[in-house]
């Protein structure tokens, strides 16, 4: 009898294979005390343990093929650094000496310390690296332990379904280069490494399908819809029918899509569109070229800022600006450092206890004012990197005109600093904001302005909104873009930017989801960024869209009169 389960969606695609169990789970980590003596010898252990993890990382990434999109070798770069953080392993050896205990039970100490920090941080995307911390300390916890992990590094010859509690992204990436087809996960969700790699690899994947590894038999067939995030176990004739028929059909799409990369984003009326692309490193600038990307709509800083003791230095943040910025062909916006106080920016000095919730407290913008020197070198290294290309710098988490005049302000001074010292600035460096709290969104017609572009932020625009976290299991359902609420913000801040005549583009998960194109094209938007992998896409439901046609429909949505009219009219958007 066929099986029907549900998760979260995160990577599309359609599967059809054997169900391959990848057998992690938590290890049983004992902890006993270690007599003086022997201190030293387990330290010498735990050293070696670290030596090793290292070593099979080094491995992994010497296998990533060459033009493979930068940030999947990111991840394991990333995960390359925490196992060499000072933070892991001082603390760790710190725990071995002072209490007298194992290695093993010495560095879970040190992973729950690191993990709380992290749990502890606002913005969703850097909450979920908490995963990472995890498989950093299991890795190294299972050469302490020599427990081998059920991971069929080798074995894999004919196409499967990997279904696991969770995948570690070597593991992804060791498996994307055998049979391994989709990835099903008990836990997860769109923002955890294995939505992001899986997106980035092409592999259909579905998260957050608790209980998988009860469910699903092994070697038995599955199809997995990484769309709709159904897994269908056991599936007759006619089930898998239908899904080749799809999986055909997908394939076809794929090829017509890489017609359209030199095409303009130009609708059947006329109205031209930029796409722009969401990045992180400069070598995700030659994908989002490479997928026809009119330049770059988010480039995120906080990498440059984490698992590290200290801060990045003007200098280091110079050159790093300077090489994404003439490598980007077209505009670069750059956000500016988006982390929260629990993140110990100031080289771990902590200013207060621990906020109850973070979200709500002292992050993104209102962090870079109360520490000016932190945003100003930031700001010297940004206006610097201005001479190299078409800079555009977009300040996160604006709530009040207080804060942006106060940004601006100190914008201008940096840049009368650089001046006196002789160095090149841009003469003209356009500054926006991010319209990603509902407060922002109301005060849209008083903060166009005082600005030069607003970028809406959906990711936390829906969760500020409606109250919910996306990455908690327990309410991440509630997660609507479609909400009126949502939509009303999203309206209100275009129509305050046009009519303030100042652009206005989205680089939230909405804008490089084609399901809501079409609505955002109603909606006056012409300017978005996403991930490159989904420019294409979303470049051709702008080239088969009639945008006034569009914008006429968007009306009647809202001037429905109750929630049945309301949702009518939306469903009347499709094409």
């Amino acid at each position: 009898m066929s099986l029907w389960l549900s998760g979260i969606g995160v990577s599309r695609g359609i599967a059809i294979a054997r169900v391959q169990k990848l057998h992690g789970g938590d290890l049983e980590i004992a902890e006993y005390a270690v007599t003086p003596e022997e201190l030293d010898r387990e330290v010498e252990r735990f050293r070696d343990a670290q030596n090793q993890a290292l070593a099979q990382l080094h491995e992994v990434r010497s296998r990533i093929p060459p033009g493979t999109p930068g940030d999947i070798a990111a991840f394991i770069d990333t995960h390359l650094l925490m196992l060499d953080d000072r933070s892991l392993v001082d603390a760790t050896v710190g725990h071995i000496r002072t209490l007298g205990i194992n290695a093993e039970a010495a560095l879970r100490r040190s992973r729950d310390a690191l993990v709380a920090v992290f749990e502890q941080m606002e913005d969703p995307y850097l909450r979920t690296r908490r995963d990472d911390v995890e498989h950093v300390v299991s890795r190294v916890q299972r050469v302490l332990t020599k427990s081998e992990r059920a991971l069929p590094d080798a074995g894999l010859t004919e196409p499967c379904v990997i279904v696991s509690d969770d995948i570690t992204p070597a593991d992804i990436i060791l498996l994307s280069q055998q049979s391994m087809l989709a990835i099903v996960t008990e836990y997860g969700g769109p923002l955890s490494h294995t939505a992001i790699l899986a997106r980035s690899l092409g592999i259909p994947a579905v998260v957050g399908l608790h209980n998988a590894r009860k469910l699903l038999r092994e070697n038995e067939t599955v199809i997995v819809d990484g769309e709709h995030g159904h897994v269908l176990a056991d599936p007759d004739a006619k089930a898998l029918d239908h899904y080749r028929r799809k999986q055909d059909q997908q394939a076809e799409d794929r090829r017509l899509l890489q017609s359209l990369r030199d095409k303009p984003a130009l609708s059947r009326d006329g109205v031209g569109v930029r796409l722009q692309a969401n990045i992180e490193l400069p070598e995700d600038a030659q994908e989002a070229e490479a997928n026809g990307a009119a330049g770059v709509g988010l480039y995120r800083t906080e990498f440059l800022y984490m698992n590290r003791k200290g801060l990045p230095t003007e200098e280091e943040q110079y050159e790093a600006y300077s090489r994404v910025v003439s490598a980007v062909k077209g505009p670069i916006t750059i956000r500016t450092l988006d982390l929260g106080a629990d993140k110990q920016v100031d080289s771990g000095q902590r200013h207060g206890p621990t906020p109850n919730n973070p979200a709500l407290g002292l992050r993104a913008i209102r962090l870079c004012l109360k520490e000016p020197e932190l945003f100003r070198v930031q700001m010297r290294a940004l206006l610097r990197a201005s001479a190299h290309g078409q800079v555009r710098i977009m300040l996160p988490m604006i709530s009040s005109l207080a804060e942006l005049r106060q940004a601006r302000t100190l914008i201008s001074a940096c840049r009368t600093e650089l001046a006196r010292e002789g160095r090149k600035v841009a003469d003209h460096i356009p500054v926006g904001a991010m319209i990603e709290v509902p407060a922002a969104a109301i005060a849209a017609p008083l903060l166009a302005r005082e600005v030069d572009f607003f970028s809406i932020g959906t990711n936390d625009l829906i969760q500020y909104t409606l109250a919910i976290d996306r990455v908690d299991d327990e309410v991440n359902y509630l997660y609507d873009p479609l909400h009126p609420a949502v939509l009303r913000l999203i309206r209100m801040t275009i129509e305050a930017g046009h009519a303030a005549g100042i652009e206005v583009g989205m680089c939230g998960e909405m804008a490089g989801d084609v399901r809501y194109t079409r609505l955002l094209l109603g909606l006056g938007l012409t300017e978005f960024s996403m991930h490159p992998a989904n420019v294409l896409e979303v470049k051709r439901a702008v080239r088969e869209s009639e945008v006034g046609d569009l914008r006429a429909k968007v009306d009647r949505v809202f001037a429905a009169t109750g929630m049945d009219e309301f949702e009518r009219e939306l469903q009347a958007l499709k094409p």
